[in-house]
């Protein structure tokens, strides 16, 4: 007989707009009714938030390309859980489902916005990492956007992070030459020793970025996957080869700051060495989920990708784990754990 339900449903909402870095008093701690499904809905028991760096963005209150999130509610997420009670025939309770399930503990969603996942297959984690939007953001980002030939030179920043790790990971698989940038001795180790790259610079040891690049890519930059913007990827584009491609994934360097940062126009050696720079969502290739996902599953199996999470524990300690993400205090997905798997 399943665990009787609690009375109340425990929510993470957006008590303020951040200015610059949030702080743990932007949000606040709720506890609200218990969600009742409705037609074709079902309960889900959270069981692993995804916390990711979008997010920051969408506290804003301006227009932007996605809506913001709204002062007072529940801060918008995807998860991983437990179909508890079910009013759709596709899903029953006890199946693992992921879905944007929001920061709570709970949540009643559409069974058409839920993707079923095989515990079987990989650990159900994974379904919001390397086998899920982060993964499938390296997947497409990098082999339809920057598209390295093998023998080039791909280089990622935010490198040791949930999705530059797996970036670097299919640019080895593909026979690139990869070399990284992230912060701090560990994240540099790690994308050498356990992810494979050939070379990574700490951008936080290096006084000159532009010339470690130089330096470790003796033949020039060829593919470029930016997961931060800023004064690394001004370094990139000064250093990268004519026809270069560049993925325009992420500006994490940028969601904090208060104005607007002051930097280079660099469109001349754009123009001139005629670089390709594209920036893409990974929804919109939603249709070729499934094409991404099984590539991504038979590399994990095989041994070919690695991937790490930076797991915290309780709902409550979610917005403590968002602010440390945003300062790199993460290595490879950051999760928050909700609760125990059966």
């Amino acid at each position: 007989m399943p665990p009787a339900l609690p009375n109340r449903n425990r929510q993470i909402h957006l008590a303020a707009r951040p200015s610059g870095l949030p702080r743990e008093s932007d949000f606040a701690l709720v506890e609200a009714p218990m969600p009742d499904p409705g037609p074709d809905e079902v309960l889900v028991r959270g069981i692993y938030l995804s916390l990711d760096p979008y997010m920051r963005g969408r506290m804003n209150d301006r227009k932007s390309y996605v809506p913001p999130f709204k002062l007072g509610e529940t801060m918008g997420a995807g998860g991983v859980g437990e179909v508890v009670r079910s009013n759709s025939p596709a899903f029953q309770p006890g199946d693992i489902v992921e879905g944007l399930m929001g920061w709570q503990d709970y949540a009643a969603m559409k069974a058409k916005g839920l993707r079923k996942v095989d515990p079987k297959l990989a650990p159900i984690s994974t379904a919001v990492g390397v086998l899920g939007m982060p993964g499938l953001t390296a997947f497409f980002g990098l082999l339809d956007v920057a598209r390295p030939k093998p023998g080039e030179t791909v280089v990622v920043s935010g490198a040791a992070g949930a999705v530059g790790s797996i970036v670097g990971q299919i640019a080895k698989i593909h026979g690139n030459r990869v070399v990284g940038i992230a912060g701090g001795a560990d994240k540099v180790r790690h994308c050498v020793e356990d992810l494979g790259y050939d070379a990574c610079i700490d951008y936080k040891a290096e006084p000159d970025i532009r010339a470690a690049l130089e330096r470790t890519c003796p033949n020039g930059i060829d593919a470029y996957f930016d997961n931060v913007g800023g004064a690394i990827t001004d370094a990139v584009i000064l250093t990268i080869n004519d026809f270069g491609r560049i993925a325009l994934c992420g500006q994490i360097s940028q969601y904090n700051l208060e104005k607007p940062e002051m930097a280079p126009r660099l469109f001349v050696p754009i123009l001139f060495k005629q670089v390709r720079m594209q920036g893409f969502l990974v929804f919109s290739y939603a249709d070729r989920y499934p094409e991404g996902a099984k590539k991504l599953a038979e590399w994990l199996k095989a041994g070919k990708i690695k991937y790490r999470e930076t797991i915290t524990d309780g709902l409550e300690n979610a917005p403590k784990a968002f602010i440390g993400m945003l300062k790199g205090a993460n290595t490879g997905k950051q999760l928050v754990r909700l609760a125990a798997e059966n």
